[in-house]
């Protein structure tokens, strides 16, 4: 049985713009897979705390000297890591929020970057871990900065994703959705387009 995860980190949670083209990609794959599963993990609606010295130090301390408090940290980290290294198929919803990731998304890349666990370092450098999966990335956002310097958004989600394994990563932009309401329609309808077209292989193979 195959295996979705489904990620949006939008403010708005499932009535953001990249909540509802990451959901139009996820209901084509479960038109296609009938018998997979889908777990969905709202950032917004269940934000993953931000990392700060003592969640750090959790990660670092030994498991036989770890509190009672470090381990439940742990632990949360380590349900996130499963639910990506059990998921065959990521969909990620990313809105831009002031040329960044969401803060929540964040927190969420920083619970989930654990050395010895999702990557490891190599006297060749890093190597990641969480390998042989397909992520897809739906970026919406207000201007136009797909292929210019401020799309510092695009670089960074790769790296960090490849950074733990995850290097089959695809992504389908929304631009141009504060720029009026033409704008608007004309950056979803492309997005849809691109999304239609991920679609037409998943439902033929099904």
């Amino acid at each position: 049985m195959k295996t979705l995860l489904q990620l949006n980190s939008s403010l708005f949670s499932g009535n953001g713009q990249s909540s509802h083209l990451s959901n139009e990609f996820v209901a084509a794959w479960r038109d296609a897979n009938p018998d997979g599963k889908v777990i969905t993990r709202d950032l917004a609606a269940n934000p993953v705390p931000h990392l700060d010295g003592q969640r750090f130090g959790a990660f670092l301390a030994k498991p036989e000297d770890r509190t009672a408090q470090q381990q439940a940290v742990v632990d949360f980290s380590d349900a996130l890591i499963d639910e990506l290294r059990n998921a065959d198929v990521i969909a990620l919803g990313l809105p831009m929020y002031n040329f960044g990731v969401p803060s929540t998304l964040k927190a969420y890349f920083d619970h989930i970057a654990r050395s010895g666990v999702t990557f490891r370092y190599t006297e060749n450098g890093p190597v990641g871990l969480l390998t042989g999966k397909k992520v897809y990335v739906f970026a919406a956002r207000g201007g136009m900065y797909q292929g210019t310097s401020m799309d510092t958004q695009t670089s960074y989600v790769r790296d960090f994703l490849r950074f733990i394994g995850l290097s089959d990563v695809e992504f389908v932009y929304a631009e141009g959705l504060a720029m009026g309401e033409e704008s608007k329609q004309a950056g979803l309808a492309k997005a849809e387009n691109v999304i239609r077209q991920l679609a037409a292989p998943l439902r033929a193979a099904a």
